[in-house]
């Protein structure tokens, strides 16, 4: 699986865990030049409370657009270390 926005490649894997539709990609995979520590949170019933990265392409930020669990919960442990995109961000 590839993830890519604006033409450039943000993380790509064979290792990925679907997750409601989502492929979470191991964190150790992302082009690390092309995210952005975020202050955004959401919670999740099962999963947790998620952090954000904001994805970086030249000028362009796509705010909020991966997302990951620092603790997920028990029932979410196989996402434990991996970030999902949203917002435009293809994973193909």
């Amino acid at each position: 699986m590839r993830a890519t926005w604006k033409g450039q490649l943000l993380a790509e894997s064979d290792d990925t865990v679907v997750v409601e539709g989502n492929h979470y990609f191991p964190e150790a995979t992302l082009k690390r030049e092309h995210f952005r520590a975020s202050d955004h949170h959401s919670v999740c019933p099962w999963k947790g409370t998620a952090s954000y990265y904001d994805v970086v392409v030249g000028d362009e930020v796509n705010a909020n657009a991966a997302w990951f669990y620092p603790t997920p919960s028990e029932a979410a442990a196989s996402i434990r270390g991996r970030v999902a995109f949203w917002k435009g961000v293809d994973v193909v």
